[in-house]
């Protein structure tokens, strides 16, 4: 047996460098490991996507987005959108600049695999110089662009020689436009047909190329909203469930409200409190229900949860989702689609027509062959722009929307009456017939009044054909005339402030926008009285229906979308916690209650029919268990929660926490940033910032 250091002095020599070698090693990667890993994590790529837009909601083309302390940079496209990609990480600033628009940095937090910013750029007042944007290649299009229409380009257009008008889209028109909404259009010789003719300066005013610039000054916030017009709402008070046990109410998929009074806070101003209606703003967002399964019974989900209210820990807050079923969009029945659009002279203005016409130019990207496209318009009088045209023939589709000019008074009653008239005619058995009415709300001929126009709208209702309503606008905004026509029409009512709203209801979410998968949804809720005291909905006013409405067939109610959620939160007192409250009466001398005891809060029942289908299904739901701690609750509950407790705040509610304003806001804030998720769309980070810049407004 020999030693290690008797046999060979050389090998045993190289042997312990060997070994020194490899602990130097070792120790190097126990001590740099932690760098390495930190340099890893600093090289992730993250993407920043967003839109830049005018003050009216358009989208700025070939704006110039550039990443500040790095050469990262780039343009918009033809819709006002971009997207970058970095390796920094941690609050960041971009600098936008435009020609015609004052810049602006925004600071923005990488934080997050992708980031979603919105940013509204100022009209330039001053004669200052433009910033040169350097030269970059075209920017690449988030979403598929439509393929370009045959109608001549004028990237030069000399306004003494010429009499083409750039159009929002960089598409250009020949001829000119006056009063009411006037077409040219080119034939396939070459020979130009004009409507009507009027001065190449109404055109030019008309039809003009994004950014828009107003040669006026321009309206100021307060200015704008000043001719809105919102129906009083009364909020709703607890009731008690021994003498009403049942609550009963039609599903509301609207989304108008939320993105019309993020519009004001955008603009520096304090929503109108009528313009704040809960249910809208919760239904905005999208949750993490279950959804059911082509081999699931019925189209829709149901999820409930109890847990405590952030706002008053002595209450409860319940949580009643649906999911309807999601369809992929390959498997999606053929469309029949009549767009309605209102070309009067109250859309004349760069918050509506010229974003109108961005919107449909995107969903006209998501047409297919097997899909109809028929174009009414209506000014003085209403008129068939476009006869029913295969999805595939985007181009003539495209062509026909970029022709589009405002002028003249509003003719409603006559477009709809065309537009369900053409719907009927071209109807697909087991399809998707809809009208998509797209207008300011600003109904002044053809119908005596509202209450005619909505009578109209819900003759149609057993037509088959379902309706959509697009708001656009400020200033003139009808709030209560289209969601009363949306309620009416089976359908469902969004407010388009921007071409970022366009493509989340047109393109992201359009199988809820336009697939019906279970129309004249009810929901009845019956409380038990030894677990609950007091009641109440919050929201959801104009969708309450009487206890006998729910097994009424006859009674119509809310249309769910492929893919759409449905969300109502009721705030719940326990037995125990009653005293004191309003509307308490004495014991009953000659009746006496009859309870069953249980261990369930509430039964859920729902009622819903087929598309094409006249008699209803029933769906029952009990609901037991409570979560406890609003904390320890479901994402999904603690940021409805958030949602409801913003807008309660907007709407100054007596049932909010009665503390300091600044308190108010802290719980508002906080409950919202304890619940934003993944958010990978960057909606929910949207509202919490929407927060933010609310608390800073006066009421």
């Amino acid at each position: 047996m020999s030693s290690l250091s008797s046999s060979n002095p050389l090998k045993s020599s190289k042997f312990i460098l060997q070994v020194l070698c490899g602990g130097l090693f070792v120790y190097s990667l126990i001590q740099f490991a932690p760098l390495l890993v930190n340099q890893s994590h600093a090289q992730k790529q993250r993407e920043v996507r967003g839109l830049i837009s005018s003050e009216s909601g358009v989208g700025i083309k070939g704006a110039l987005v550039s990443l500040l302390g790095s050469s990262t940079r780039t343009k918009t496209d033809r819709f006002g959108k971009f997207k970058l990609s970095t390796t920094l990480q941690g609050s960041q600033k971009l600098k936008v600049s435009a020609k015609g628009y004052q810049s602006k940095t925004h600071e923005i937090k990488l934080d997050r695999d992708f980031t979603n910013v919105m940013i509204t750029l100022q009209t330039k007042t001053s004669n200052d110089e433009d910033e040169t944007a350097s030269q970059l290649p075209e920017p690449t299009h988030l979403e598929m662009a439509p393929p370009k229409p045959s109608v001549s380009s004028s990237r030069r257009a000399p306004a003494k020689r010429s009499r083409r008008a750039k159009t929002t889209f960089g598409l250009s028109i020949s001829g000119t436009g006056h009063g009411g909404g006037g077409l040219a259009v080119r034939s396939k010789a070459g020979k130009k047909r004009s409507r009507r003719r009027g001065s190449r300066r109404r055109a030019k005013r008309i039809v003009q190329q994004a950014p828009l610039q107003a040669a006026m000054r321009p309206k100021s916030p307060s200015e704008q909203a000043r001719g809105d017009e919102y129906k009083k709402i009364d909020e709703n008070d607890f009731k008690d469930p021994k003498a009403e046990p049942l609550s009963t109410l039609s599903i509301d998929v609207d989304t108008a409200s939320y993105s019309n009074l993020r519009r004001f806070i955008q603009n520096g101003q304090y929503p109108p409190k009528d313009s704040v209606k809960l249910e809208e703003m919760i239904n905005y967002f999208d949750y993490s229900y279950s959804a059911p399964t082509e081999k699931d019974k019925h189209p829709f989900s149901v999820t409930t949860e109890l847990a405590d209210a952030p706002w008053n820990p002595k209450h409860k807050l319940m949580h009643i989702g649906l999911q309807g079923r999601k369809i992929d969009a390959d498997k999606l029945p053929p469309s029949n689609l009549v767009f309605l659009l209102d070309v009067s002279g109250s859309m004349n203005g760069p918050d509506r027509l010229p974003l109108l016409k961005q919107a449909l130019m995107l969903l006209s990207g998501t047409l297919r062959a097997q899909d109809k496209v028929s174009i009414v318009v209506y000014a003085g009088s209403a008129g068939l722009v476009l006869p029913p045209t295969a999805g595939s023939e985007r181009r003539t589709i495209i062509e026909a929307f970029s022709k589009l000019r405002a002028g003249g008074s509003t003719a409603g009653g006559a477009g709809i009456k065309l537009a369900y008239k053409i719907a009927k005619e071209q109807f697909i058995k087991g399809g998707n017939n809809r009208v998509i009415l797209a207008t300011d709300g600003d109904f002044n001929v053809g119908v005596r009044s509202q209450a005619e126009l909505v009578r109209m709208i819900e003759k149609q209702r057993k037509s088959g054909v379902f309706l959509t309503v697009l708001g656009f606008g400020r200033g003139n905004y009808r709030s209560s005339t289209m969601s009363d026509l949306a309620e009416k029409g089976n359908g469902n009512h969004a407010y388009i402030d921007s071409i970022l709203e366009a493509q989340k209801v047109l393109v992201s979410q359009m199988g809820g926008t336009l697939f019906t998968i279970a129309k004249d949804v009810k929901i009845q809720v019956e409380f038990n009285p030894l677990k609950v005291g007091r009641y109440r909905l919050l929201g959801y006013q104009s969708r309450i229906l009487a206890a006998a409405d729910f097994n009424n067939d006859k009674k119509d109610a809310g249309e769910l979308g492929a893919g759409h959620s449905v969300t109502a939160l009721y705030e719940l007192i326990p037995p125990e916690d009653v005293k004191g409250q309003a509307g308490q009466v004495d014991q009953l001398k000659y009746q006496e209650a009859k309870t069953r005891s249980s261990d369930e809060w509430l039964t859920v029942k729902l009622r819903y029919k087929k598309p094409d289908g006249d008699k209803s299904t029933l769906m029952t739901h009990p609901h037991q268990g409570d979560q406890g701690d609003w904390r320890e609750a479901s994402e999904d509950f603690r940021f409805s929660a958030g949602v409801a407790s913003f807008g309660m705040m907007l709407r100054d509610s007596k049932h909010f926490t009665q503390e300091t304003r600044t308190s108010k806001w802290n719980l508002v804030k906080s409950t919202i940033k304890g619940a934003l998720g993944k958010d990978h769309q960057g909606y929910r980070s949207e509202l919490l910032d929407l927060a933010k810049r609310a608390e800073k407004l006066k009421p």
